[in-house]
C-alpha cells in the first residue's frame, strides 16, 4: 500500500511540474526571447560544463562504490582453482576500470574542447586509417589475451584425469531442493533414470545395477579437505544451476543430461570460520541482526538467531516460485572426520530394504483378515450343504 501511495504522489508531482512549465511559458508571452532553436555560445558553454560535471559524477560514484560496497565481494577462495578464477576476474576488473577512466575522460574532454563557437568551423574528414587501426588492433589484442588466459584457466579447472583419485558425488536438482548421492566403496555411481523414481528411491537409481548397491543418498553435503571431488549433476524437472560461491564453482544442471565439475577444497568449515575477514564479517552481520531483533521484539515478534557461517550449495537459475529456498548446507571436514561421517550412513539399498520390511507387517494383518474371512465363508457354505443333505435324507 505504501508503494502505491509513493507512485501516486510521484505521478501527481510530475503532472504538477508539467503544469508549472506551461504556466511559465504563458508568462513569457510578449517578452523578447530567442526561439530560433539554434544553440548559442552560451548554450554550448553550459552544455560543456554540464558534461564535465557528469564526468566528475561518474568518477566520484565509482570510487564511492568501491569504498562503500567493496567489502561485500567474495574474499578468500576455498578451493585450489579459486585463486586462478579470482586472478582472471581481477585482471578483467582492472582493465575495465582503466579503460573506463581513460575513455570517459577523453570523451568528455574532447566534447568540451570542441564545443560549438560562432567563430569556429568544425573540421571534418571521412576516415582515418591510423585511428581505425589503433582502436581496432588494441582491443583485439587485449581481448585475445583475456580469452586465451580464460581458456587456460577453464581447461585447468575442468580437466579430470581418468586415472586420478577422486571422490564421485552426484548432485540431484529438483524444485526446490538438492540431494546428494555418494558412489560408496566402489567409487562408481550406479545408473539412474527419472522413470525409475518410486517410493524411497527419489533419485531413480537403477537398483539392478551392481554399482548402485553401495550408493549413499543424503540431504547434507560433506566433502573432505585436500581431496578432489568430482561432481556429476542431474536435474529432474527444469534448468537449475549448482552454485558454490566460496569454491568458485558453478555448473548448470540440465534435464536429460549429466554435467560435471571438480575441485579440491582447501579450508574446512571450521578453518574458514576462523579467517580474520570472516570473523569480522560475521560480527557485522550479527550486529545488524541484533539491531533488527530489537525492532522485531518491540513489535511483538521473535528475535533473529545469531548468524553462523556455512558453505552453501545454491541454485543460480530462477527455477520457480521457491527458487530462493533451494539451497543445501556444505560441510568441509578433515579426511578423518569425513570417513567417520560417511561410515555412519546407510546405503540406498539398505534404506529400500528397511522400508520394505516396515511395510510388510502393515500388510500382514490385512492378509490374515482376508484369510479369516475366506474361512468363515467356507464354514457357512459347509453348514448349508450339511443342512440340505439332512433334509434330502428325510
Amino acid at each position: 500500500m505504501t508503494s502505491l501511495l509513493v507512485i501516486v504522489v510521484l505521478v501527481l508531482l510530475a503532472i504538477a511540474l508539467w503544469q508549472l512549465t506551461k504556466i511559465f511559458d504563458l508568462t513569457q508571452v510578449g517578452s523578447s526571447s530567442d526561439d530560433t532553436q539554434v544553440a548559442s555560445d552560451n548554450d554550448n558553454n553550459i552544455q560543456g560544463y554540464i558534461m564535465f560535471g557528469f564526468l566528475a559524477f561518474i568518477y566520484i560514484f565509482t570510487i564511492y562504490g568501491l569504498l562503500k560496497w567493496g567489502n561485500l565481494a567474495l574474499h578468500t577462495p576455498a578451493s585450489e582453482h579459486g585463486l586462478l578464477v579470482d586472478n582472471l576476474m581481477n585482471i578483467t576488473w582492472v582493465l575495465i576500470f582503466v579503460v573506463q577512466f581513460i575513455t570517459q575522460g577523453l570523451l568528455y574532454w574532447f566534447s568540451f574542447k570542441n564545443r560549438g563557437h560562432k567563430d569556429k568551423k568544425a573540421l571534418f574528414f571521412a576516415d582515418s586509417n591510423k585511428l581505425e587501426a589503433i582502436w581496432s588492433i588494441i582491443p583485439s589484442v587485449v581481448l585475445a589475451c583475456l580469452i586465451l588466459y580464460g581458456l587456460y584457466a577453464w581447461n585447468n579447472i575442468m580437466f579430470v584425469d581418468k586415472d586420478e583419485d577422486v571422490i564421485e558425488i552426484e548432485l540431484y536438482a529438483q524444485q526446490f531442493k538438492w540431494t546428494a548421492r555418494y558412489a560408496g566403496n566402489d567409487n562408481v555411481l550406479g545408473k539412474a533414470n527419472v522413470r525409475l523414481i518410486e517410493g524411497i528411491n527419489t533419485l531413480g537409481v537403477d537398483m539392478s545395477d551392481p554399482n548402485s548397491q553401495d550408493d549413499i543418498v543424503v540431504s547434507e553435503l560433506h566433502i573432505p579437505k585436500g581431496k578432489k571431488v568430482h561432481f556429476k549433476m542431474r536435474s529432474q524437472d527444469v534448468l537449475h544451476s549448482a552454485y558454490m560461491p566460496h569454491f568458485r564453482a558453478q555448473m548448470n544442471c540440465v534435464p536429460g543430461m549429466v554435467t560435471e565439475f571438480a575441485f579440491v577444497p582447501t579450508y574446512t568449515t571450521s578453518e574458514y570460520r576462523e579467517l580474520p575477514f570472516m570473523v569480522e564479517k560475521v560480527s557485522n552481520i550479527n550486529k545488524l541482526r541484533a539491531e533488527k531483533s530489537v525492532e522485531l521484539v518491540a513489535k511483538g515478534g521473535t528475535a533473529l538467531d545469531p548468524y553462523t557461517f556455512d558453505y552453501l550449495l545454491l541454485c543460480n537459475k530462477i527455477c520457480g516460485a521457491s527458487h530462493y529456498n533451494m539451497q543445501m548446507k556444505v560441510v568441509v571436514d578433515t579426511p578423518e572426520d569425513y570417513k567417520k561421517w560417511l561410515s555412519e550412513k546407510t546405503t540406498l539399498a539398505q534404506d529400500i530394504k528397511a522400508a520394505a520390511a516396515a511395510k510388510a507387517p502393515a500388510e500382514g494383518p490385512k492378509a490374515t483378515t482376508d484369510s479369516t474371512a475366506k474361512d468363515t465363508v467356507k464354514a457357512v457354505i459347509d453348514t448349508v450343504k450339511a443342512a440340505i443333505a439332512k433334509v434330502a435324507m428325510k
